[in-house]
């Protein structure tokens, strides 16, 4: 599998845990030798996210793409879009049809008046509009594609509970691991239960 986005906090979750479950990794980076060399574990830099030609070459072999993109703490973005954008072209010139993509909880249809998202767009406008944006070139793209949409993420160790779903209520108080997030693509990707499909997640 590919991951974009993979030294990101939630994208190193994901590529340790993929290459725990026995899997081949092809790690997508900004600087050459960010990982520490391991079996299974291929570094290719990607150091401009419109850069589709690069992300082209390094497809072929991959079945799925896992993409952890995210933006800046503050100010506008465009990495997700952007991103995602070189990610379909690529897919389709390597014939890799199958694309699992973080998003967040309150975007588009899920952009309501809740407190969880008046909270989120309060704090985090930029980068939710940057996937606002991000998610139509998805669902258009004709791949067989997830959108993964979480609440607030922490950084504590993964407790292997979680509750995945279409319709799962999301609560102002509401958070997931970034590590169980991982846990939750990697599977996911190895059998697919949302395809064309948008599941929350939460503890």
């Amino acid at each position: 599998m590919a991951v974009l986005g993979a030294t990101g906090a939630t994208g190193r979750h994901v590529v340790s845990t993929a290459l725990q479950r026995g899997h081949h990794v092809v790690a997508l980076v900004r600087r050459t030798g960010t990982f520490t060399p391991r079996e299974r574990l291929r570094e290719v830099t990607w150091p401009e996210v419109t850069d589709a030609s690069t992300l082209t070459r390094a497809l072929p072999g991959t079945n799925v793409v896992i993409s952890a993109l995210g933006g800046a703490d503050k100010g506008p973005t465009t990495v997700c879009t952007d991103g995602i954008r070189s990610a379909v072209t690529a897919m389709k010139a390597a014939g890799v049809a199958r694309l699992i993509a973080l998003s967040a909880h309150g975007v588009l249809e899920t952009h309501d008046k809740s407190l969880y998202s008046l909270a989120v767009w309060a704090n985090v406008a930029e980068r939710m509009h940057d996937k606002e944006t991000m998610e139509p070139l998805i669902t258009a793209s004709g791949l067989d594609w997830t959108i993964v949409r979480p609440p607030k993420l922490s950084d504590h160790d993964a407790i292997g509970k979680y509750q995945a779903g279409t319709d799962l209520p999301i609560r102002l108080w509401s958070s997931v691991g970034r590590a169980d997030l991982a846990a939750f693509l990697v599977e996911e990707a190895e059998t697919p239960r949302y395809t064309h499909a948008c599941p929350r997640i939460t503890r």
